[in-house]
Formats: structure tokens, sequence, C-alpha cells
């Protein structure tokens, strides 16, 4: 009798939960664009991967980063199709509960190495460009070499795993069947709803080190640029320092409105929330992890547009497998001027001061300005 009703009990409580959080009308345009993520992020970060392990001649700390950061974008898109049968089915879930936690973990996981890895790209520059105090010149030389991108990728991906495989393994109690990806109440699961807002905290962190590092970068550039103003690249260093901030603009549009809205979501989560409110924050929530999702295929875009050396090398592999001659995109007279250009603007000072050294991203006039 007892199992009679708990069993009504937790069919009543599971329609409930999907009359609050579903909206049939988002079902289509959610498969569709994510879809269209799939298929650019995978074909991009595909090509991207391409270029930096075989093509992109600089074997530098950036390098190793950008190579995590499209694994970490690969393993993203490829849980995408879960989510995009999930829509075409009208929300319906046929794998299982243990699938649905590992292709969902194996997203926000993937999400967030994304997130960190593009935080310590730009530790990185701000590092070999900007210094450090000399209370860490210990540390400031050990950065200054690549060792150190390999020892932060490696600890990273142990980290993750550690944190997502209980999260698999172990159950919440709030799992319904036939269901993913939707609403969940956390009241007896609090661990879950704390470690959630840890990662927004984490996040946070990231985005200060973004706009602190690359905004002490672009205003080296300026400087540079407004001290010797007749330098032949003396506007070069003035579009490398609008240029810096197009790292911060993608980040921002992607990940700032999600991580923003997030600390409502979980509130909503761990105390009674009306069903109208409910289902507004769930389909907020939606839209802003759709925009999250996309990143995956901006990065690779990104790589191409800001980065002379990794334009010239997928231009390169593009034209071999097309079987098309590749012609510079730069003529010779424009590079010989540039080369003029950066020996004339080279200056001991400038060295000394590491405003020639690599910047990732921002150097993007001739492939030996770029990191």
């Amino acid at each position: 009798m007892m199992s009679n009703i708990s069993f009504i009990y937790q069919n009543t409580l599971s329609e409930l939960n999907y009359s609050c959080s579903q909206e049939e009308a988002q079902r289509i345009p959610f498969a569709i664009l994510y879809s269209l993520i799939f298929l650019f992020g995978l074909g991009g970060n595909l090509l991207a991967l391409w270029v930096f392990m075989f093509l992109h001649s600089r074997h530098n700390s950036v390098r190793i980063f950008l190579i995590n950061v499209a694994l970490a974008d690969l393993v993203l898109v490829a849980c995408l199709p879960f989510r995009i049968i999930y829509h075409i089915l009208g929300n319906y879930w046929p794998l299982g509960s243990r699938m649905c936690k590992t292709v969902g973990n194996l997203f926000y996981m993937n999400m967030y190495v994304s997130i960190t890895l593009l935080g310590l790209i730009s530790l990185d520059r701000y590092v070999k460009i900007q210094g450090l105090p000399s209370a860490a010149s210990c540390c400031h030389r050990w950065m200054k070499g690549n060792r150190w991108s390999v020892v932060a990728c490696s600890v990273l991906w142990i980290a993750s795993l550690l944190a997502v495989v209980p999260m698999i393994a172990l159950s919440e109690g709030n799992e319904e069947q036939g269901k993913c990806f939707q609403y969940k109440s956390r009241k007896q699961a609090y661990s879950k709803a704390y470690f959630n807002l840890f990662l927004v905290g984490g996040f946070w962190l990231v985005f200060l080190l973004l706009v602190v590092s690359y905004g002490q970068i672009a205003w080296r550039l300026l400087k540079a640029s407004r001290d010797k103003p007749d330098l032949p690249n003396a506007l070069h260093y003035s579009r490398a320092a609008k240029k810096s901030f197009v790292v911060l603009f993608l980040f921002t549009v992607c990940f700032v409105p999600y991580h923003a809205f997030r600390g409502v979501y979980v509130q909503s989560q761990l105390t009674e929330t009306p069903c109208e409110i409910r289902r507004q924050i769930d389909q907020a929530n939606e839209v802003m992890l759709l925009l999250s999702a996309l990143n995956s295929c901006l990065d690779p875009i990104m790589y191409f547009v800001l980065s002379a050396s990794v334009r010239k090398a997928t231009i390169s592999a593009i034209s071999r497998v097309f079987c098309v001659r590749n012609h510079p995109i730069i003529n010779s007279s424009t590079t010989e001027f540039h080369r003029t250009s950066i020996s004339q603007a080279s200056t001991p000072a400038m060295v000394n001061h590491g405003i020639m050294g690599p910047i990732h991203f921002l150097m993007t006039t001739h492939p030996k300005n770029d990191a």
C-alpha cells in the first residue's frame, strides 16, 4: 500500500515539475540551434586542433593551452547530439539516468575547463608582457617557459575528472524516468547546489582575471603607440590594443549572462518557487546555456580572425586539401614594409619592457609578431 502511495506521489511530482519547466514551443528552435552549434563547433575545433598540433610553427605555452581548449570544446560539442535528440523526441530521454548524468556532467565540465583555460591564457600573456612583482620572481621565471602550461593543463584535467566522476556515480535522489536536462529541485541535494555556486564564484574570478590582464595589455600597447607615434608600426600597436578586447567581448557575451543568472536559478532550486516563476526561470536558464554552448564554435573563429600565424597555417592547409596554389595574403612589398617597421620599432627599451614579446590574439599584422 505504502509503495503504491509513494509511486503515485513520485508520478504526481514528476508531472508537476514537467508542467512547470517545459515549453513545447522551444523544442524545435533549441534542436535547430544546437544542431548548428554542433556542426560548426565540430568542424571548427577539429580544424583548429589539426592546425595547432601539426601546422602551427610556434611551440609555446599558448599553443599548449589552445590545444586543450580545442579538446574541451570538442568534448562539449560531442554532448550536443544527445540534447538535440532529446528535444526532437519531445523532451523524452530513453537512455537511462546514468547516461543522462554522464552527458550532462561532461558538458558542464568541459565548459568550465574551457573557461579556466581562457583565463590561464590571459594570465600567461600578462606575465610575459607585464611581469610579476619582484617578490614573485621565482614564479615569474617558471612561467616564462612552457613547462608551466603543461603542468597547469594536467592539474586542471585531473581535478575536473575527480570532481565529475562522483557526480556521475552517485544518485541525487531526484532523477525522473524518461527525463534529462530538466529543471531539478535541490532541496534534498544541497551539496550539488553549493558546488554549482562554487563554480559561479570561480567563473567571476576568471572573468576578473581576463578584465585585468587584457586591460593591462591594451594599456601597454596604447602607451607604446602614443609614446612613439611617428614609428611606422605605431598604428599597429593601437589596432592590437583594440583587438585585445575581442576575446573579452566574446567571453562576456557567451558566459556572463548565464553566470549572472545562475544564482537566481540555484536559489529557486533550494526554495519553494511558484510554478509560473519556475517555468520562466527555467526557460531563461536554457537560453543562456545555449549562449554558453555557442562559445565552442566561436573559439575557432577567434583563433583565425585574431592570429595571423593561425590564419596563415589554416589557409595553407585548406589550399593543400583543395589543391589550390597558396598565394600569400600579404604581397612581398607589404611584408618587407612590416619587417622594416618591426626592426625600427624594436628598440632596446621596448624589448626590455616586453612590448615586443609574444601577445596571443593581439599581434596579427605579421606572423613574426604573433604569439
